[in-house]
């Protein structure tokens, strides 16, 4: 079960990514926010906007999997490793900038992560 979990949560975080970043390079390719029909064209013909839809979807079947079997306070917890990812990516692909409190806010989000998977698993089993 802990290979599944695994499995389960490195895909989940893999697709949340997937979705994130592709909605950055779309909003990039978009230019400036218009509520008109020329800006929808911009957004829906680029390449990446998609690739959002396939992390989005991705992500809600493999999120929906997971819960069937894992419990939910430690799996919401992991599910938000995403932010310590895109983070990364974001500032290898982005140029943004590594500052002392992103490093601080990943490391705490692994903790809390850790914490909550050890206290699951330390827990007495009904």
């Amino acid at each position: 079960m802990k290979r599944f979990y695994l499995l389960g949560f490195l895909t989940l975080m893999l697709f949340d990514t997937l979705a994130q970043v592709s909605f950055k390079y779309a909003s990039l390719h978009a230019g400036p926010l218009v509520m008109d029909i020329a800006w929808l064209g911009r957004v829906f013909g680029h390449i990446w906007i998609y690739g959002a839809f396939v992390g989005y979807i991705g992500a809600f079947f493999t999120w929906m999997t997971l819960l069937k079997y894992a419990p939910v306070g430690p799996a919401f917890a992991a599910s938000h490793l995403e932010i310590v990812s895109v983070t990364l990516l974001s500032i290898w692909l982005f140029d943004d900038a590594l500052t002392l409190s992103k490093v601080a806010g990943g490391l705490l989000i692994l903790a809390g992560v850790l914490c909550l998977a050890r206290g699951e698993a330390q827990a007495p089993q009904p």
